[in-house]
């Protein structure tokens, strides 16, 4: 790769300017942050999410999906982001929590319940899985049971409940606030080997997404 290319100048069939937002995006990806989308019914609710998973650097998404048909994610509504961020599919919850929990991960199911915490008082800067249910059933209680933790959003108004995009957006950047204040954008923990490895990786998705849609 060619970092000191001037801008505007073409690096293969993508602009060195391109190259360098590129590079920059890699370096704060978070793949110690995640969510698990559980029979989200609304594609555009899903998309939604997607573009917020990747505003914050996430880096995949779980989709669970066991009473809904896996769903077809618009450009217009992720805004691209379903390009660079991967998705996991299960429709298992027990193989899914304990994929996560393998790579140290504590699941946060996002319900209120007597025993709910705050979102302001998890440290988010530990690997952590967010939940989020479907719009009118909520989280399952086969994933309620698996996971480690209830988490609320604080409100103080009459409604008790946020669109679930919009609630999915409030707690990824919450844990990107805490995020920001330990240090971890860029992501020091990424190899300057791992790091080469992605940048390579997004280049052919532009570089493909191209020559599919015949932009020049």
């Amino acid at each position: 790769m060619r970092s000191n290319t001037p801008p505007g100048e073409i690096v293969g069939t993508i602009t060195a300017k391109r190259l360098e937002t590129i590079k920059r995006v890699t370096s704060n990806r978070q793949f110690s942050l995640t969510v698990i989308l559980e029979n989200i019914h609304d594609p555009h609710n899903v998309g939604a999410i997607f573009r917020s998973a990747d505003a914050v650097g996430i880096d995949e998404v779980q989709l669970l999906y066991t009473r809904e048909h896996f769903p077809d994610l618009h450009p217009k509504v992720t805004a691209g982001g379903e390009k660079w961020v991967k998705q996991n599919k299960y429709q298992d919850p027990e193989k899914l929590a304990s994929d996560l929990k393998e790579r140290g991960f504590k699941i946060y199911t996002t319900q209120l319940s007597t025993d709910s915490v705050s979102i302001h008082d998890v440290d988010w800067t530990q690997p952590s899985a967010i939940v989020l249910g479907n719009e009118n059933r909520g989280v399952s209680s086969e994933l309620t049971k698996l996971a480690d933790t209830n988490i609320l959003i604080p409100m103080f108004g009459m409604v008790e409940s946020l669109n679930v995009s919009v609630a999915a957006a409030v707690i990824l950047f919450e844990a990107c606030r805490q995020r920001i204040e330990n240090g971890k954008y860029p992501n020091r923990d990424l190899s300057p080997e791992f790091l080469d490895q992605m940048i390579d990786e997004w280049v052919n998705i532009k570089i493909n997404k191209r020559k599919k849609t015949g932009l020049r």
